[in-house]
């Protein structure tokens, strides 16, 4: 199973080159695609930019029914987030950490 990433495309080539599996989609898609990526059963986890959907669990709550996985993370925007220096890693990992009780290395 994959980590993957609901983003916008300004920030979903980022992803890519951490290794991430990024899915772009606009404010308006954003639902459909957090479906479609759940109902695929191949992602672990997936981290959704909160500019899209402020609230994925809420969003996907009728997908998530009888499933256990994927775990929903919701991130900041990293343009946001990182505009001003700062360190993406550490910041996605202790998020991570903090969702799902555990350290995974990106």
């Amino acid at each position: 199973m994959k980590i993957g990433v609901l983003t916008d495309a300004e920030t979903a080539s980022g992803y890519r080159i951490a290794g991430l599996e990024a899915v772009v989609a606009a404010p308006e898609e954003a639902a459909g695609k957090l479906t479609e990526m759940i109902q695929s059963n191949q992602y672990a986890l997936v981290a959704v930019d909160q500019r899209l959907l402020p609230d994925p669990n809420k969003a996907a709550e009728r997908a998530m029914r009888g499933r256990s996985a994927p775990v929903l993370l919701s991130l900041p925007n990293l343009l946001d987030t990182f505009s001003g220096g700062g360190d993406a890693k550490a910041y996605m990992r202790r998020l991570v950490r903090e969702t799902i009780g555990f350290d995974i290395k990106l």
